[in-house]
């Protein structure tokens, strides 16, 4: 009943339909936004960051009514699960216009809401970052999904329908501090500096976001790409 834009590896049910992943590329800064920030820039320096957008939903069962049959949880996580509040500073997500107060904005990690509802709709969901990392928002579309595609059988509330879609954000030429923020973060790609850069780094013991102990974690695809895209990043800054 897992649905995803990429194709998984083979814990959830397979899309034969599914796209490959897009690498959106995130426009520089204005100059007027670059004489603002204190932090140079690193020149021919790529930042990617796997990310994860979806939703999870569990029918009600007997609990079910005929305006609130499922239980649904809209979220944006990294691509293994890992605390993206580095590089995300807020989602804003854009309910059906028939939800109390449809525009949702939530400040911290984990980015993710829960309702309660009956139709599927598309919720628009919009990525604010820190000022280091860039100064447009990211829109993203995600279609909730309710119900499964697979007929076979009845409705279940212990399985439920799960959507997700995978993306890879790239940011270029990015500011010092940025770089420093997130150099060695588990969920972010970013090259190796030669020690002659001088560039600080900053200790990420604490992730106050990290969603690898998630309740719906055991749901989430397990995205193969996104595995073996932070393994060579990780290989890489042993071998430099």
């Amino acid at each position: 009943m897992a649905e995803s834009e990429m194709p998984p590896q083979p814990q959830g049910a397979n899309d034969s339909s599914a796209l490959k992943p897009q690498r959106l590329k995130i426009t520089r800064f204005s100059d007027d936004a670059d004489k603002k920030m204190l932090s140079k820039r690193l020149k021919d320096v790529e930042i990617c960051v796997p990310i994860v957008y979806g939703t999870i939903a569990f029918w009600l069962g007997r609990k079910a009514t005929e305006t609130q049959s499922h239980k649904w949880t809209v979220y944006v996580r990294g691509a293994t699960n890992e605390d993206l509040g580095g590089v995300i500073k807020r989602v804003v997500f854009q309910l059906h216009p028939s939800f109390n107060n449809p525009v949702r904005v939530v400040e911290s990690p984990p980015f993710e809401l829960s309702e309660c509802g009956w139709g599927e709709f598309e919720i628009a969901i919009s990525l604010f970052f820190h000022n280091d990392v860039c100064e447009k928002q990211l829109d993203l579309y995600h279609h909730l999904k309710l119900y499964s595609e697979d007929d076979s059988g009845p409705q279940s509330t212990k399985k439920p329908v799960v959507k997700e879609t995978y993306n890879e954000i790239v940011f270029p030429d990015p500011f010092e501090d940025f770089y420093a923020r997130v150099q060695k973060h588990p969920a972010v790609i970013a090259p190796r500096l030669p020690v002659a850069s001088n560039v600080p780094s900053e200790d990420l013991n604490e992730k106050k976001g990290d969603t690898k102990d998630h309740p719906m974690s055991q749901w989430f695809i397990n995205f193969s790409e996104a595995d073996e895209l932070l393994k060579l990043a990780a290989a890489r800054q042993q071998i430099l």
